[in-house]
């Protein structure tokens, strides 16, 4: 018996007729995948607002950025940053031996707050619905750093994959010295989901573009039928003082390895690497508006594999935001968010787009959108 066999065995037996209708349904589907209903098996117990928070994973790796006084040191100090954030974001986040699972929804306004013991702390808030975007904001004063962004997704369905493009970008900020970072997102694939054991992988590429002039292009690949790995990435850095670029390559959830002017070293290796933990309140005093308070009753009926419960009460949160939806549009009222504002993508980047479009090749896929979400300080 294959491992797929022994997957699909487990599903529960109430969820068996609801999975089967959810793979006919995906076979023949166009359009945007977020308006499907998951079954309540494949749903993990968190929001996917909360997924923002691990932008922050290694809140040191943040914070270390801008101690150095060489500008190429704080470039690969910002880059190792940013692959942490794709491991906790993609891989780490999923409890050893089991599969991906599909996150909440998150409602509109609803809300993520998260601080770590060395001050670092981040700001989430679902800041759109149609389409959904999660804004985020992360700072540590005493480092001086300071990060701002927002993702969304469209996902189709090609194949036996489910492909997700990530809307939206994100911006470093070294407040100390002026300095600013422009990071573009990835594309994410599922993959297994015929067989209810979700994984997710990254393809495409993504951009770096700092202030001080030093770029960044990522490739994101994974095992082919007969060679390479899971989780490999080849990023190809550039500056006006480089003579030919710097490569960096290895695995976004491991080791790494940089060459420049024709000698390699090890690069990065987030294998060792100890994850903080976050420190979130608890549910009883958080606000109506917190991801976990939301989220409570769905997320305590899943964990007992109560699926039923779980569906039933996620239901009824769907349903009073559709409720909710009806009457701001009968009242013609206006919903703004409570920590962010909707602003011309120009004033969080400045001129960082324009120079990282000049040296992109022809594999870059505009997907940061026109504008961006700033934080209301």
């Amino acid at each position: 018996m294959t491992n797929s066999d022994n997957t699909l065995e487990s599903i529960p037996a109430d969820q068996q007729g609801s999975f089967s209708s959810f793979l006919k349904t995906l076979a023949s589907f166009t359009g945007d995948l977020s308006s499907l209903t998951c079954p309540s098996f494949l749903l993990a117990p968190a929001s996917l607002l909360e997924y923002s928070s691990y932008w922050a994973d290694q809140p040191s790796l943040l914070c270390d950025i801008g101690k150095s006084s060489d500008p190429e040191e704080r470039f690969f100090a910002a880059f190792k940053w940013f692959i942490s954030s794709l491991n906790g974001s993609f891989s780490s986040r999923v409890p050893k031996g089991e599969w991906e699972k599909k996150p909440f929804n998150p409602i509109l306004g609803e809300q993520y707050l998260v601080e770590w013991e060395d001050k670092t702390r981040i700001v989430c808030e679902q800041v759109s619905h149609h389409p959904p975007v999660s804004g985020f904001y992360i700072e540590n004063k005493e480092a001086g750093v300071v990060v701002n962004g927002h993702d969304g997704q469209k996902t189709r369905f090609s194949g036996t994959q489910m492909l997700i493009d990530q809307i939206g970008h994100c911006t470093l900020k070294l407040s100390d010295r002026d300095e600013t970072y422009l990071f573009t997102l990835p594309s994410i694939s599922v993959n297994g989901i015929w067989y209810a054991a979700p994984y997710v992988e990254l393809y495409g590429s993504s951009f770096v573009q700092s202030s001080t002039g030093y770029f960044a292009h990522i490739e994101y690949t994974t095992k082919g039928w007969i060679s390479g790995e899971v989780h490999h990435f080849k990023a190809s850095v550039s500056h006006d003082s480089f003579s030919t670029p710097a490569i960096i390559e290895g695995q976004w959830t491991g080791k790494s390895v940089i060459t420049k002017d024709k000698k390699s070293k090890e690069f990065f290796d987030l294998s060792g690497m100890n994850k903080p933990t976050p420190i979130v309140k608890p549910v009883e005093e958080q606000n109506e508006w917190e991801s976990r308070r939301v989220w409570k009753k769905v997320s305590d009926a899943l964990r007992v594999g109560d699926y039923a419960t779980a569906s039933t009460e996620k239901s009824v949160i769907e349903n009073q935001q559709r409720a909710a939806r009806k009457e701001r549009d009968a009242n013609k009222d206006k919903w703004s968010p409570v920590y962010f504002k909707s602003v011309p993508g120009e004033d969080i980047y400045g001129e960082l787009r324009t120079q990282l479009m000049k040296k992109a090749d022809s594999k870059f896929i505009d997907t940061m959108g026109e504008g961006g979400w700033t934080f209301k300080h």
